[in-house]
């Protein structure tokens, strides 16, 4: 008799698993659940959901909490993963590479995965993070820290295939959630700071098979390579760390690219090292380039590019334009068109000491003498930037974008480098200010203008991503602990809670049972609540 009932609840949560293409293309429309690492192929993350609103949120309590067990092997590992809500199931990850459905009415554990990582696997300029998985039919997809994609069944966890995306043993390695596009899954690569090249890849979702690859460092011959010289495109890092965005009218695929390698001597990569520090967009189906737009030439200041790209429609000088934005590590922020790549506005929105501003292309018009320095120099942003990884949100109903800013500046310093395979590639260092010399905040842009309309400070500059919602809140996180609330028009403080341990995580929003709740994580916690 329990053999059968555990039958009849894995052919119930079988049926409970289907997320065909169409749901993941049609995801805004699902405000119950959240499908996708940024909630849509469009990357808002934004609910439209607004049981819980300015008025009610300071009634918020925790409704259940999961606390996650580090692999063996975690190290370091810090929580990062933003977790993928379907239908009443919740997929996790835990460091550096588990994944764990949950009941997301109780924190119950469904199942759980953890793949064999060695304890020698190479993480080279990053900890050992692991930033959630996709869904797509009934399958669950997830990079792994030693650098391989694998497919677990949604039900079980059992896995289906697992392949080698690249070779840890030189410094590759999977920390990103993967993207799932009609047929495909679609993944980046870590490992930049080893010297590596990177690229983005395409998966057969159903076998495995590796469908197409794109390096974001030309070889010869190939357009882009003029903006290398000698052999330096060989190990001219650019890695693909953090997950796209994806236009299905346009059939266009937005993918992000980190610094050139080695990061703080540039004197033996002369050029504008493309595709680093760029935004490439990509046919799904074939891999094939169709525009660019790099944001910092021939960076020295380990700006990598690896921020999400927000995409919304909107009139501009008086002309409808599909558009995307993104606020950038570098301390400006961006609109181009995303059918072209054209430049259409650029602003500073955090402080920085690098450039007078950007041309009317968007090239920026650097300040002599802000290069790095065997002596050291002190430039703002730090190599962490005005912001990073952690998600921005954006509101299509109020036009506003908003952004966890990070306010540090840094000594950079240069130093003489030789490659070696494996070894890091980094040809300086920094020493980031600290203390009263650094904070952060959470900004609120007029999205077509790059104008601050207000600002929330923060003690310390931040590591945790913001969601907007229907409901008139923005929610956040701070490293001193604290999940918070605030009024999206003014900033204003709604609610606070304290979770005993650093917030490094987008928060998210899902219902079940018509009750809407608020995910976010402190620690190794991951809290989930909710008004009742």
């Amino acid at each position: 008799m329990k053999k059968l009932i555990i039958a009849l609840l894995a052919l119930s949560f079988h049926a409970n698993a289907q997320v065909p293409y169409e749901r993941l293309r049609n995801a805004a429309h699902e405000r119950d659940n959240w499908l996708t690492y940024s909630g849509t192929y469009w990357s808002e993350r934004y609910s439209a959901l607004d049981q819980i609103n300015k008025d009610n949120v300071d009634d918020l309590k925790v409704i259940w909490a999961y606390q996650m067990q580090p692999a063996r092997n975690a190290g370091n590992g810090l929580v990062e993963t933003t977790p993928i809500v379907v239908d009443g199931i919740m997929y996790v990850t835990e460091p550096p590479s588990t994944v764990t459905a949950l009941d997301a009415r109780s924190g119950k554990t469904l199942w759980t995965w953890s793949p064999n990582i060695p304890d020698e696997v190479k993480h080279i300029g990053f900890p050992r993070v692991n930033r959630g998985v996709a869904v797509l039919d009934d399958a669950v997809y997830v990079g792994t820290l030693d650098a391989r994609l694998v497919s677990l069944d949604a039900a079980t966890g059992a896995v289906r295939w697992d392949v080698e995306v690249g070779d840890n043993h030189i410094g590759f390695s999977l920390t990103l959630a993967p993207l799932a596009i009609k047929d495909k899954i679609i993944v980046g690569v870590s490992g930049a700071e080893a010297g590596v090249r990177g690229y983005v890849d395409a998966y057969d979702s159903a076998t495995g098979e590796l469908e197409w690859r794109f390096y974001t460092i030309p070889a010869p011959g190939d357009p882009g390579s003029e903006t290398w010289q000698g052999d330096a495109w060989q190990t001219g890092g650019g890695s693909t760390w953090l997950t796209g965005s994806f236009d299905s009218e346009l059939d266009l695929l937005y993918w992000t690219v980190g610094n050139p390698a080695p990061d703080w001597n540039g004197d033996v990569r002369p050029g504008d090292n493309l595709y680093s520090c760029s935004i490439i967009a990509l046919r799904p189906d074939t891999g094939e380039l169709q525009w660019h737009f790099q944001f910092t030439p021939h960076d020295t200041h380990d700006w990598d590019a690896n921020q999400i790209p927000v995409l919304f429609d909107a009139e501009f000088n008086g002309e409808d334009r599909k558009i995307v934005a993104l606020a950038n590590r570098n301390a400006f922020f961006y609109l181009l068109d995303r059918e072209t790549g054209e430049f259409l506005h650029g602003n500073e929105y955090s402080k920085q000491t690098w450039a007078t501003g950007l041309d009317e292309n968007g090239r920026p018009l650097v300040i002599p003498g802000s290069e790095p320095t065997y002596e050291g120099n002190l430039v703002w942003p730090s190599l962490q930037g005005a912001t990073n990884w952690f998600s921005p949100s954006y509101n299509p109903e109020t036009g506003q974008f908003f952004v966890a800013t990070r306010l540090m500046g840094a000594i950079y310093y240069k130093s003489d480098v030789e490659y070696e395979e494996g070894e890091p590639f980094l040809g300086g260092g920094e020493q980031a200010l600290s203390g009263d010399n650094a904070s952060g905040a959470i900004r609120a842009l007029d999205v077509m203008t790059g104008e601050q309309q207000w600002e929330f400070m923060l003690y310390s500059p931040p590591w945790a991503g913001v969601m907007a919602t229907a409901g008139g809140v923005v929610f956040g996180g701070s490293n001193e602990g604290n999940i918070f609330a605030l009024d999206a028009d003014t900033g204003e403080p709604l609610w606070d809670f304290q979770s005993g341990g650093a917030v490094r995580t987008n928060p998210i929003s899902f219902a079940v049972d018509g009750k809407q709740r608020i995910v976010s994580t402190g620690g190794s916690t991951l809290y989930v609540f909710g008004l009742e």
